[in-house]
């Protein structure tokens, strides 16, 4: 039997002014004209959504900057890859950011970068006759400052950069390494076994890679205990090593008493992934803090990022 047709002259309305809205006209983007300042075209940007979690990063990077509490980027390769070192050294310079944390394959393009000027080969040409990795320099003096830094019970990112200033490379304007060597920026390089070209080479000594390695994971602990109570933390295209070292390193870090809670996180890349999410902004923010995931090309959030946070600065 058909059900009876509903009366919908019954229905029950309101006036639309007495409903809450989420969108409102003066939350909408603003046309800049042509020639205008950043700050002008950053205020112009629409209240909504990814914007307004970009500006929360931004206020808890000017603010942790105010107060000398610590910001920690931590990044994997492709940001050097994609030309953002100077704008890091610049926020380094500043005394914004007061730690990096980085992969292996950081450290071989910081010191070609530092050596030559370039970096970055294409894999899969050379891969075809077996030369990919083989850069001789590259090898070489990697592994020799590896090698001097395990000799001086040294951290592998501390001993790569001092190597790059001593030996006064033409680029090391250029380097990441350089720069927090120089001004004494804790910088620490969490390295996996077999994953980066200078492991290929005979004079890769594995002791030595290891030893520095785990003093800079050590060191990073130390960096990740003064987090709480303002600090931040960025992740920016690291999709397994770094999320996992810092989660180990928030525990370690929280069993030796320090509270490692109410800081900010945030993490950059092009698509989300589950470490990042997990390890870096969802669990440890658990105590107290926030997590925040913005998605999209390193080469256009990191400048955007470094200047309405320059922008701010006195």
């Amino acid at each position: 039997m058909p059900s009876p047709a509903l009366d919908l002259t019954r229905l029950k309305t309101y006036p639309a002014g007495a409903r809450k809205s989420k969108v409102r006209f003066d939350a909408f983007a603003k046309p800049c004209r042509k020639g205008t300042s950043f700050r002008r075209f950053y205020e112009s940007l629409p209240n909504f959504l990814s914007v307004n979690e970009f500006r929360t990063i931004v206020d808890a990077l000017v603010a942790a900057h105010r107060s000398r509490k610590t910001v920690l980027l931590m990044f994997g390769a492709h940001v050097i890859k994609v030309g953002l070192s100077p704008l890091l050294i610049d926020l380094i310079r500043r005394r914004v950011v007061t730690a990096l944390a980085m992969n292996g394959a950081g450290v071989i393009h910081d010191f070609e970068l530092a050596y030559m000027g370039a970096t970055s080969e294409d894999v899969a040409a050379a891969l075809a006759d077996g030369s990919f990795g083989m850069a001789r320099e590259t090898h070489q003096f990697l592994n020799d400052a590896i090698q001097e830094g395990a000799r001086r019970d040294q951290g592998l990112g501390a001993a790569v950069g001092a190597m790059i200033v001593q030996q006064r490379l033409p680029h090391r304007k250029l380097s990441l390494l350089a720069t927090c060597h120089e001004l004494g920026i804790p910088v620490s390089v969490h390295v996996a076994i077999g994953t980066d070209i200078i492991h290929q080479q005979a004079s890769a000594d594995g002791a030595a890679i290891g030893r520095t390695s785990m003093n800079d994971f050590r060191n990073l602990i130390g960096v990740v205990a003064t987090l709480g109570k303002g600090g931040v933390v960025g992740n920016i295209g690291s999709a397994v090593i770094l999320p996992e070292v810092f989660l180990k390193a928030v525990s370690i870090a929280r069993n030796l008493g320090h509270a490692v809670k109410d800081f900010t996180a945030f993490d950059f890349d092009m698509i989300r992934h589950y470490r990042p999410s997990e390890n870096v902004l969802k669990r440890p923010t658990l105590l107290g803090g926030r997590g925040i995931h913005i998605t999209g090309h390193h080469e256009l959030l990191v400048p955007l990022l470094a200047q309405a946070v320059t922008e701010r600065l006195p």
